[in-house]
């Protein structure tokens, strides 16, 4: 009868080391804070020596800032999903979030529900107590950007894909008559400015978000769209 050894160890590739570094330290950042996101913190979480991190990443800075458009990016997939690129909108324009072809689906379903669905799905969800992470590192990102160049990029990069998106569901959203909007693209900034402005206040006034707070993002796109109140609130159940 033989025995065997541990199982030999396989050794990860540069790509998935680094993919592996950024996403523990998006988690950090997410549930922790940025200011959390350390060389030696991430090493710990992976079981690694701090040097294996710092090969990766020499400067912090650019950890942290990476880490934030990981995580970010994530949450956005998941509240709303890439929308075929309309022709005029900005993103058209710019190639920016190609590879999504007009009809087809994408994980979430944004485009099989449709616009108007879609906005209904993304509101609802980020009226949720699960939205809270994202709106604090959101916040903790903004103020780190005062002294942090290379963060301040990327929070400025993000602002702009995560309007960039919702302008292409309201661009949409026009063309099938749903919404009428003249600029979906200053729409589109006017209701992530509402969405940070409310977010704003997730650190003191959590007792009074469920009244007047919850749904003032909401109200905002409904006016920029010209839809009647109420009409992108998520159906009961």
């Amino acid at each position: 009868m033989t025995s065997r050894g541990p199982g030999k160890r396989v050794r990860k590739t540069p790509v998935e080391r680094r993919h592996e570094i950024v996403t523990t330290a998006a988690r950090i950042g997410l549930t922790e804070g940025l200011e959390c996101i350390t060389l030696r913190r991430v090493a710990e979480e992976l079981g690694v020596q701090s040097g294996l991190v710092g090969h990766y990443f020499p400067a912090a800075d650019k950890l942290v800032a990476e880490a934030f458009t990981s995580a970010t990016m994530t949450e956005l997939d998941g509240l709303l999903p890439e929308w075929p690129a309309r022709p005029g909108t900005t993103g058209a324009e710019d190639g920016a979030e190609d590879g999504a072809e007009d009809g087809a689906e994408d994980p979430g379903g944004g485009a099989a529900r449709g616009p108007m669905g879609a906005l209904r799905r993304f509101f609802g969800l980020i009226s949720s107590d699960d939205f809270d992470d994202v709106s604090r590192l959101w916040l903790n990102a903004r103020h780190l950007s005062r002294y942090r160049p290379v963060l301040r990029e990327h929070v400025v990069e993000q602002e702009l894909l995560w309007c960039r998106r919702i302008e292409r569901v309201v661009a949409a959203g026009v063309e099938t008559a749903d919404f009428r909007c003249g600029d979906p693209w200053a729409a589109a900034v006017r209701i992530l400015v509402a969405i940070d402005g409310t977010s704003a206040y997730v650190n003191t006034s959590e007792e009074h978000r469920a009244g007047p707070l919850t749904g003032v993002a909401r109200a905002v796109a409904e006016t920029e769209l010209g839809l009647p109140a109420g009409a992108l609130e998520a159906a009961a159940g």
